[in-house]
């Protein structure tokens, strides 16, 4: 089940709101006695999160969970940049479960949000802190984002009350608002190329994100300009900001 983003969060009493968590989609599954957990892109996950995996050792047998990796900084809020030194920084990371997708072999995608919350609080109780039931909140658009605002946090996530757990799908059921527009990219390298107009052009490697983007090396990177540049070394850790498009959510 994916988030659509949407440049402004649906209001009424149909809809939940929760904290947009800036961290990364993890889905948990024990079967057979057997933990395991992978990425959004099914990659395992037991080693790179080692912590939580041992915190999540109290899920039932035959159940599936959707949450989220999220790395907390001291005053308690997410930091996505902790989390990119998962390693150094492990004592800070926690799970946020925010929905039950099988409960003792039984699938539970075609129930209504509300009822798998209501089985989820039931039945999944665990004895680490690092694991966390993610809260909703019936609140009006204003009150909700007014709140995410004074906490300095990424954004909203809209969740219809009735919505079931479309796997893979997008269909706005889920709605994300992000109330910061910008995104950090890490300059990763140069890769010599040209256009019809006879510019040099970079690619920048993103600090988020799964694909390459390209930028005018006039705009990004004004040193990679004049075509006499055959080579250059990219700082690793030069930073630029740049105003998201509509791909990049």
């Amino acid at each position: 089940m994916e988030c659509l983003a949407v440049p402004k969060l649906p209001d009424g009493s149909q809809w939940v709101y929760q904290i947009k968590l800036d961290g990364y989609r993890v889905i948990a599954l024990k079967s057979c006695g057997k933990l395991n957990l992978f990425s959004k892109r099914r990659n395992p996950s037991n080693r790179q999160y080692s912590l939580v995996f041992e915190a999540l050792a109290d899920l039932p047998d035959n159940t599936v969970i959707d949450g989220e990796v999220v790395a907390l900084d001291e005053s308690g809020r997410p930091d996505f940049n902790l989390l990119q030194h998962y390693r150094a920084e492990a004592v800070r990371i926690h799970y946020f479960v925010f929905d039950l997708l099988v409960y003792d072999n039984r699938d539970l995608t075609q129930l209504s949000l509300v009822e798998r919350r209501q089985i989820m609080k039931a039945v999944l109780k665990f004895e680490s802190p690092r694991i966390r039931i993610t809260d909703y909140f019936e609140a009006s658009v204003e009150d909700i984002l007014s709140a995410a605002r004074g906490q300095g946090l990424e954004g909203v996530v809209a969740k219809r009350k009735d919505s079931r757990y479309e796997i893979g799908k997008r269909s706005g059921s889920w709605a994300k608002y992000r109330l910061n527009s910008g995104q950090e990219l890490v300059i990763g390298g140069y890769i010599p190329g040209h256009t019809g107009s006879g510019r040099h052009h970079c690619r920048i490697l993103p600090g988020r994100g799964s694909d390459l983007r390209r930028a005018s090396s006039e705009r990004l990177c004004p040193s990679f300009a004049t075509p006499r540049v055959r080579q250059a070394q990219a700082s690793a850790d030069l930073r630029v900001s740049v105003r998201q498009s509509p791909r990049d959510t």
